[in-house]
């Protein structure tokens, strides 16, 4: 159980924003803290950025490194855009001189020679540089000298009254390579993170971290993605959107065609979800589009996340709808991001959409649904992930706008791959229908939560003068299956259905 102290100490910054929201804020001062590990999965890059935000700060830094050498650090350093002048690197490594035959130990174990050897080599770097922040890489080491789990245990718990004595904020790596997972270091250290890497049938591995237990800190529980890249470990933690619930009454925004806000019942809401459904080429992302370039036109930003096409595809389509999204994609207003697939984790994702919110945006259109889930085939609780980003935005008044694509053309038996129609507020569906021999579109609302709308089924156009909601359908039954029948109208005799 996570207990929230009421008078916690002062806390230190791991240099790794996402850790420190996990991390209630941050690492409290002169505590040992174990990272762990399988190689690969950023522990050395996690240690110096530690250590980089010391330095920054001024504070004496010292990395202790056991098996990699200072030359194998500045290259990690360097591959980063880092300069780590300012952290003291003291190698403690085996001569080559242990090499030689005449070096081989005959009547004592290697553990217990190297073992002392090793620990006042560590105890006398500390006893010089009186270091505020240390790094200790990695403990796998000692573990094999030690030769026993007796032995071991002791001497990490010598190491860690030691540097409490010392005042440090200690920071062990481990790498497991010794002996799999520890639970005698993990009793030992006040906190101990957790960092893992999954390797998927297609596209980059899946790289999460977790806390596994924070003495006295209410920390943020549960695996949150991370990914490492120039600049160093990136963690994106998971959204739960409940942590800032608001309340308030909220406007209605147009979307720039009367018909259709009259349909809408006056608009959108702010801090509602709308999903768009409706089969391939049916109008979905141009219709998207219309409430993109309303909002500019309004002087409001927006942000567009493209799955399945590419930003320069959609500016020229939208050009030839006689929509300015182009210039209001020149002027910086609209943010249009097109998502790699297989490059992409569930936080990643959701941490761009959040900023995209964070930094003004009051309409965010996710283009479409299908794309989101190709993009991450493997990834379980999509629905889940996708339910707290939709009330992280209607939180933060932002219009969001879904794209669903429904598999089939014509009938009443289509479907979309993710069934999103019960999270969001609104649900627009766009359907194809016949008449004399021309392929026609329509448009209806079928749930609205915000206001009361139009039960109609209205003509919806586009074409190079943009796009075109029409009268409402009368006269016809079946639309929406795709293959109408002419009834005629009983309320207005002798009048019969306008289809243009």
């Amino acid at each position: 159980m996570n207990i929230q102290t009421n008078a916690r100490q002062a806390v230190l910054s791991t240099g790794i924003a996402g850790l420190d929201n996990i991390l209630g804020g941050g690492l409290t001062q002169e505590r040992v803290y174990l990272i762990e590990g399988e190689p690969g999965t950023g522990k050395t890059t996690t240690g110096l950025q530690f250590l980089l935000e010391g330095a920054k700060n001024g504070e004496s830094t010292v990395y202790i490194t056991l098996a990699e050498t200072a030359a194998e650090l500045r290259g990690v350093a360097e591959s980063h855009g880092w300069d780590i002048s300012g952290i003291h690197i003291q190698e403690v490594l085996p001569s080559e001189n242990l090499l030689l035959p005449e070096a081989q130990y005959t009547m004592f174990h290697p553990s217990e020679v190297e073992m002392g050897s090793t620990t006042q080599r560590i105890l006398a770097v500390v006893e010089e540089r009186k270091p505020t922040r240390v790094v200790l890489d990695s403990l796998s080491e000692l573990q094999l000298l030690a030769d026993s789990p007796l032995r071991y245990r002791r001497q990490v718990l010598a190491l860690k009254q030691f540097f409490a004595s010392r005042s440090c904020t200690v920071m062990l790596l481990d790498d497991r390579t010794a002996a799999g997972i520890d639970l005698q270091v993990r009793s030992i250290a006040h906190c101990v993170v957790t960092l893992e890497q999954s390797v998927k049938d297609y596209g980059a591995e899946r790289r999460r971290v977790r806390v596994v237990k924070y003495r006295g800190v209410a920390f943020r529980g549960g695996l949150h993605d991370y990914d490492i890249r120039y600049g160093g470990l990136h963690v994106y933690p998971r959204l739960v959107a409940a942590e800032s619930r608001v309340s308030g009454k909220r406007s209605q925004t147009n979307s720039g065609l009367s018909e259709l806000d009259l349909l809408l019942g006056g608009g959108l809401e702010e801090g509602s979800s709308t999903l768009i459904a409706g089969p391939a080429g049916a109008g979905k992302s141009s219709l998207a589009c219309q409430f993109i370039d309303a909002a500019a036109q309004r002087g409001q930003r927006s942000a567009m996340f493209l799955f399945e096409e590419s930003v320069n595809n959609l500016l020229n389509r939208v050009d030839g709808l006689g929509l300015g999204i182009r210039d209001a994609y020149d002027s910086g207003v609209v943010t249009l991001q097109q998502v790699d697939p297989a490059e992409l984790s569930p936080g990643e994702f959701s941490a761009a959409v959040c900023k995209a919110a964070d930094d003004g945006a009051k309409v965010v259109v996710i283009d479409s649904i299908n794309g989101y889930l190709n993009a991450m085939p493997d990834e379980r609780f999509l629905s889940t992930h996708l339910h707290e980003l939709l009330t992280y935005l209607g939180q933060r008044g932002v219009v969001t706008i879904l794209v669903g694509v429904q598999q089939g053309l014509l009938g009443s038996q289509m479907s979309t791959a993710m069934d999103a129609s019960y999270m969001a507020d609104n649900v627009v569906m766009l359907r194809y229908f016949e008449y004399d021999g021309e392929v026609k579109r329509a448009v209806s609302v079928v749930k609205k939560r915000g206001s009361l709308h139009e039960r109609t089924i209205r003509q919806f156009e586009m074409s190079s003068e943009g796009i075109h909601v029409g009268k409402v359908l009368r006269g016809f039954r079946g639309i929406l299956t795709g293959v109408p029948v002419y009834v005629g109208n009983a309320n207005t005799a002798g009048e019969t259905a306008e289809v243009r």
